[in-house]
């Protein structure tokens, strides 16, 4: 075995072992071990990415090299490793982002504590990306919900965030029940727990025809848990008081990779576990779908209607799901592509746009509130440009990443050929159109000079982190909206050794 086939392991290992160590570390000792600790793993991600690249094949990796049911498993393929290498540069970023943020609203002696939900975040991300077995799929899932949770509760001066603390454990556990008694449920049907174990005994099941009904309890349990726990319509209402009251960095780290970790995890499940030919012949596909078009539909018109700026991002948040969900609701290949993609697209584009939120609180008075945030622009002229760059991809013009998400998504429509083809076309336009009515008056407001200028109209000095985050994420979204191509090929490679 190759040195580097040891890497994804590696960086789950050295993620829950910097929890650990962040818990003892004081404040700024703790924030830089956990950088650290990122920057590794990303390292790591990347390393493999181009090693599964060179090879063409996934591998399984046993640890401690005992077999089922002893053992352990992982499984790594280019899918696998770019979304990790996605999301811990991204996690890096959001960090960075609302570094200083992380210090005002925390209390001076539990810091490190933030940091090490952080750590525990990055393990339980990587191991819903690599897991090959459902039940460390479901262990890593509490993991994620306690760590995210945690990170929402971490402003102890705001009682709305403890509030909205409450709402989102509560949902969040509702949807770990439903998908713990899925997998319990197919645990007694099939007797394994390794994916594809689990894969060859449904197909023998779904060959003859028996036990139709469980299988379909079995499909509509993992989709409705995940979907709870991913904020998708209409199981969102937890999202936007969450993102709403949290700090800047775990609105970022919220939005931008914990709702997608586990939309990965329903994928990895349709394809890998169930597979798509059986998903597709019980219509869950259908049930996605709608859910996708309304999220797309509701969640902008509910964007339109706020002024408050980090709730519009939320509900935006709550549409842009929704691409991802009609994406998987189209049931191929093509959709599934574009379905990924978005996943990348937004978990590049969001945290940036909450990190600009921040930044626009920082320089008028604290607020989010967009009477409050005119001329914010000027004052973080960094920061507004990082805004116009988001939304812009948000809204889906050309050259952005966000355009070419929509892109893929609509030819993989086109390429249905069904009623779904009518409804996905018409809709990706109402709601291209819809962002357009809630980011554009944004952008206007941040850069319409007030009346009374309450807060002056001259740059303020940035924090370096802050600089940093956003040139970086500036970078990422239009290198992903130019050069898209190798990003495409490779997520197409990835889902191909899905099989």
């Amino acid at each position: 075995m190759a040195l580097v086939q040891n890497f994804p392991f590696l960086s789950i290992i050295l993620s829950l072992s910097g929890g650990v160590v962040c818990s003892v570390l004081k404040g700024k000792n703790a924030r830089n071990y956990c950088l650290f600790v990122l920057g590794v793993i990303l390292i790591f991600s990347l390393s493999t990415l181009g090693y599964v690249l060179r090879t063409g094949e996934a591998y399984n990796y046993m640890m401690g090299h005992f077999p089922a049911p002893w053992g352990n498993e992982i499984r790594v393929g280019v899918l696998e490793c770019l979304m990790a290498s996605v999301f811990s540069a991204v996690m890096m970023l959001s960090l960075l982002g609302g570094m200083h943020h992380i210090f005002e609203d925390c209390e001076k002696t539990k810091v490190n504590f933030y940091f090490t939900m952080v750590c525990l975040l990055t393990s339980s991300l990587l191991a819903l990306v690599y897991t090959n077995d459902l039940f460390t799929g479901y262990v890593f899932v509490e993991i994620n919900t306690i760590a995210s949770c945690a990170l929402v509760m971490v402003r102890y001066r705001s009682g709305k965030a403890l509030v909205a603390t409450t709402r989102y454990l509560i949902m969040s556990l509702l949807g770990s029940g439903l998908f713990l008694i899925g997998i319990t449920i197919l645990y007694d049907l099939t007797g394994h727990l390794l994916m594809q174990n689990i894969a060859q005994s449904v197909a023998m099941l779904f060959a003859t025809g028996t036990y139709a009904f469980p299988l379909a309890v079995i499909i509509c349990l993992f989709s409705m848990g995940l979907a709870i726990k991913s904020a998708c319509f209409p199981f969102h209402t937890w999202l936007p008081d969450a993102h709403g009251n949290a700090t800047v960095s775990s609105s970022a780290i919220l939005s931008g990779l914990v709702l997608k970790g586990y939309i990965f995890l329903l994928i990895k499940i349709f394809y890998r576990v169930i597979g798509m030919e059986f998903i597709f012949q019980d219509k869950a596909t259908n049930v996605l779908f709608v859910f996708g078009i309304l999220a797309m539909i509701l969640g902008s018109l509910k964007a339109m209607r706020e002024q408050d700026l980090k709730r519009m991002l939320a509900y935006s948040s709550v549409a842009q799901i929704g691409y991802v969900y009609l994406g998987i609701g189209l049931g191929t290949t093509a959709g599934l592509t574009a379905a990924c993609l978005q996943i990348i697209v937004h978990a590049i584009t969001k945290p940036m746009l909450f990190i600009t939120a921040g930044g626009f609180m920082d320089v008028s008075g604290g607020s989010k509130q967009f009477r409050d945030l005119q001329g914010a622009g000027y004052r973080d002229r960094l920061g507004g440009l990082a805004f116009v760059v988001g939304a812009l991809s948000m809204i889906g013009i050309p050259f952005f990443a966000g355009f070419v998400s929509k892109v893929l998504l609509t030819t993989a429509s086109i390429e249905y050929a069904s009623l779904k083809t009518i409804i996905a076309l018409a809709t990706l336009a109402i709601s291209t159109l819809l962002n357009a009515c809630y980011y554009i008056p944004a952008m206007l407001t941040l850069f319409t000079h007030p009346k009374e200028d309450r807060f002056g109209s001259k740059p303020i000095k940035l924090h370096r982190s802050y600089i940093v985050a956003l040139v970086v994420l500036i970078v990422f979204n239009f290198a992903v909206g130019i050069f898209s191509q190798p990003l495409t090929e490779a997520i197409q490679s990835g889902i191909a050794m899905f099989r």
